[in-house]
């Protein structure tokens, strides 16, 4: 019998919903900015959950925004366990997501790299 891989993703999406709803309306943790969830990964057991986040507010550091999460991580799960109906509520471990980051630097690169190809094309026909 094959395995149904939709239910954990159906899970790791809800719990993404929740805890985004919970990190804009509950949370009060002056450590935790603008944060917005990218992704979150659960085990196949639902005991353990990646949640990967990046910060839009660069007025916070990434280090004081982890431990903020970090310390809030039993609210949240206590919260997502009033919730969801879940027998087993994972434990959250935040993890940085810097694809986002990433992404920026290389649209910069591509746009520079563009422009400076326009500039070589329009010297050659001077």
């Amino acid at each position: 019998m094959p395995k149904d891989h939709s239910r954990p993703r159906r899970v790791a999406e809800q719990i993404q919903r929740e805890l985004a709803e919970l990190l804009q309306l509950e949370l009060k943790d002056p450590r935790v900015g603008m944060v917005t969830l990218t992704d979150v990964e659960v085990t196949p057991d639902y005991a353990h959950a990646k949640v990967y986040f990046t910060l839009l507010n660069q007025g916070h550091s990434l280090e004081e925004t982890l431990i903020g999460l970090n310390r809030a991580a039993g609210f949240l799960r206590s919260q997502l366990a009033h919730r969801m109906r879940l027998r087993i509520v994972p434990q959250l471990h935040f993890v940085f997501d810097s694809s986002v980051e990433r992404g920026v630097q290389l649209s910069h690169l591509i746009e520079e790299a563009v422009s400076q190809e326009g500039d070589k094309q329009d010297q050659e026909e001077d």
